[in-house]
């Protein structure tokens, strides 16, 4: 049994990625790179869920929900910067985008070190090692075998294999969180439908996500044949628009409808991005009729979805649950993203000539749309419209995040 404070955790997360960064900087060959690109992955492991259980845990119950999605909608801006910062740098040398990293992470040590506030950590058994393992290799076979199903073929026995192989250990992990005594997983956390939900939801929304965003990195570079810095620039309004929209308009919808149809609408009209795509892009470039109008739509989407997940999975966890849940969370999301990658790859295949090329980026935009709409769907069915007054309570119903704002003020 293990127990610290939770910022230690932050921090060393931070160093963990400051010296990684230091060291893929300084990379000699590929392999280094990897390497030490997994190490980076690792810290930030580290710091996404000890930041948000930070905010969770120094956060009142009438305020919580609310900074949970501030801290989820500036990720996003972050998330807007990247493209831009990592274009520019990129046209000076691909090792500043990782020599950028270390000047801020030792300014964030030395800042969290003197003013992150003291959370007292909670004794819990040490990490389940073989449920991470079994989760690693299925998502891994199932990105090998979604990645490389084209080159192998969809009906060769390596493909088939390989996906067949993810299915069974993935199989095997789950049946192994329900008999653990200390999963990976914890089964208490699933009894709870808003996390239920919000983590089913935020697994697929987080597929399309990913899947949509490579998408439009690679029309833009090996479509249009723009520069990294122009496609950084030309992705950068969808993001700009997630802070403003989660802070302005989000909040104002969660008390009207509920947090359920708050996600399916920014889910659906994230979708309705993807369809413009579909729709509308052509070979000849041209911004603002083709993709600006569909960026706004995804990024007002994601603005209304992302910190609403967020904030639903983690509004009803007991305080000796943050931290796990806040990492399930982030992990599921990230799973989701490599799924979505990989999805995109199969879907795109390779072709040759311009017709082709089009197509499969139409198809791949139909299916990120399809994905969105299925969130849509999952949050309107589990998580459900808003509820309220006598009958909730009558019934037993848990009151949602949104109903506990209002009676917070109310009283």
């Amino acid at each position: 049994m293990t127990a610290s404070p939770r910022e230690y955790g932050f921090l060393l997360g931070v160093a963990v990625f400051t010296v990684a960064s230091a060291i893929c900087a300084a990379a000699s060959s590929t392999l280094m790179l990897v390497i030490f690109r997994i190490i980076q992955a690792a810290g930030a492991a580290l710091m996404t869920p000890t930041s948000l259980s930070m905010v969770l845990a120094t956060s009142s119950e009438n305020t919580r929900e609310r900074n949970v999605r501030v801290w989820t909608a500036i990720g996003g801006l972050m998330a807007a910067l990247g493209p831009v910062v990592g274009g520019l740098l990129v046209a000076i040398s691909w090792r500043w985008v990782f020599v950028i990293n270390i000047p801020f992470g030792i300014a964030v040590l030395v800042f969290g070190w003197m003013r992150l506030p003291h959370v007292r950590g909670e004794r819990i058994p040490y990490p389940d090692t073989l449920g991470a393992a079994l989760v690693t290799a299925g998502v891994a076979l199932l990105t090998l075998g979604l990645v490389k199903g084209d080159v192998w073929g969809w009906g060769s026995t390596q493909t088939i294999g390989v996906l067949v192989g993810s299915i069974a250990v993935i199989g095997s992990f789950v049946l192994h969180c329900l008999r653990a005594r200390n999963p990976l997983l914890e089964r208490d956390l699933f009894r709870r439908r808003s996390f239920t939900g919000a983590s089913v939801v935020a697994t697929l929304y987080s597929v399309a996500f990913g899947a949509l965003l490579l998408s439009l990195v690679l029309w833009f570079q090996n479509v249009w044949h723009w520069s990294a810095l122009h496609t950084g620039l030309a992705i950068a309004p969808g993001p700009f628009l997630v802070l403003p929209t989660a802070l302005l308009l989000t909040e104002r919808l969660i008390r009207r409808f509920g947090s359920g149809v708050v996600i399916a609408i920014g889910a659906s009209l994230f979708a309705t991005g993807a369809l413009w795509f579909a729709l509308v892009a052509g070979l000849k470039p041209d911004y603002f009729a083709d993709i600006f109008p569909g960026n706004v739509l995804v990024g007002v989407g994601v603005g209304l979805t992302l910190p609403t997940i967020v904030a639903s999975a983690t509004s009803e966890l007991p305080p000796e649950n943050f931290a796990t849940g806040s990492a399930v969370v982030n992990m599921l999301r990230q799973v989701g993203l490599a799924i979505g990658v990989a999805i995109l790859i199969a879907v795109l295949g390779t072709h040759s000539g311009a017709h082709a090329i089009l197509e499969a980026f139409y198809r791949a935009w139909l299916v990120i749309g399809a994905l969105a709409a299925a969130a849509a769907l999952a949050s309107a069915a589990i998580l459900g419209v808003r509820r309220s007054g006598p009958d909730a309570a009558a019934t037993g119903a848990t009151v949602p995040i949104e109903r506990r704002l209002d009676l917070a003020e109310e009283a």
